[in-house]
């Protein structure tokens, strides 16, 4: 599976990313700068974590005018897949790749943790390597990751098969309307999540509960 990760001031989780798809993937995945506009052809997309351009304006909203983001736009709306997590979700939404918007955190803090979460739709490309209903761990690091659509948003969302991930357990901690984590697109090539699979993939960080993500992409592409 050939992979492009995207770069941007203020990113921080980019290396971590480019770590997790070239230990799961076997193949190196190319790197991409902001104001590039040429993307090579990769079956994957990904917008890493971190703070672009500081979180000013609104967390994504620079990043997603930046000229690579059109070229995103373009390829998504060609089937290429494409992941955003955490500031990587905000920036999906800000582009308009993602229904809803990412607000400050209920409790107006930084939560850095790990949560149980819940996968919901196991028949996505990111998700298929999880079983319907399984429950697993994965870090979160966000000051803004309380999911919010508004009402008829949320329905099509919830009625189309759209959320991929919720927080389980009651363990909610940012406020999300029904406790939404990850979602796709209509298409189904699109996911946002706040929280960090590529931070739980081996043993040394203290599990590998989130390397089934990057599993289901390989199956799911390589094929």
């Amino acid at each position: 599976m050939k992979s492009a990760v995207i770069l941007c001031p203020g990113l921080n989780r980019d290396r971590d990313m480019l770590y997790a798809l070239e230990t799961i993937t076997g193949r190196k995945p190319a790197t991409v700068w902001h104001t590039d506009t040429d993307i090579p052809d990769v079956d994957l997309i990904v917008i890493p974590g971190g703070f672009s351009y500081g979180d000013y304006l609104r967390c994504g909203a620079i990043a997603a005018r930046s000229p690579v983001l059109q070229t995103v736009i373009e390829r998504a709306a060609k089937g290429v897949h494409v992941l955003g997590v955490c500031n990587g979700f905000q920036i999906l939404t800000e582009a308009g790749l993602l229904p809803g918007a990412l607000m400050r955190n209920a409790g107006l803090k930084f939560i850095c943790k790990e949560v149980q979460l819940k996968t919901v739709n196991a028949r996505t490309a990111f998700s298929n390597a999880f079983q319907e209903g399984e429950v697993w761990r994965c870090p979160i690091a966000h000051h803004d990751g309380n999911y919010f659509a508004d009402a008829e948003t949320l329905k099509a969302i919830e009625d189309n098969g759209q959320v991929v991930f919720r927080y389980a357990d009651g363990q909610n901690p940012n406020g999300s309307l029904n406790d939404i984590a990850g979602i796709v697109n209509t298409r189904g090539n699109v996911l946002g999540m706040m929280p960090h699979p590529e931070n739980l993939i081996e043993g040394l960080q203290g599990g590998s509960d989130g390397r089934k993500l990057f599993e289901s992409l390989v199956g799911q592409l390589v094929a």
